[in-house]
């Protein structure tokens, strides 16, 4: 794995409820991908072997938030890249935590 990111989508709705549903709308866009990703409780992990790829996700998450109704995303995003060595997977991050 060459890349990673953790975004998290904060869409500007009247209510939670509406919130939900667009941040629900974007983790069906990522599962979309076909890369692994885990959604945690205030941001979704995802792997790539690209940086460009991931951009390219963070970029359509924003678009599927508004497709979605948001008249306003804030998006906060964590790259993490290393080309030569590789970065630490999520399953190696977080599996001694979740057991």
């Amino acid at each position: 794995m060459k890349a990673s990111v953790a975004i998290q989508i904060e869409p500007n709705m009247p209510t939670s409820a509406e919130a939900i549903r667009v941040v629900d709308e974007v983790i069906d866009y990522i599962r979309s991908t076909g890369l692994h990703y885990y959604v945690g409780p205030c941001e979704t992990a995802v792997e790539g072997e690209s940086l460009e790829q991931l951009v390219d996700i963070v970029h359509n998450c924003i678009l599927v938030a508004e497709k979605a109704g948001a008249p306003k995303v804030s998006a906060f995003v964590k790259y993490n890249y290393s080309p030569a060595r590789g970065v630490l997977t999520i399953d190696e991050k977080v599996t001694k935590h979740h057991q």
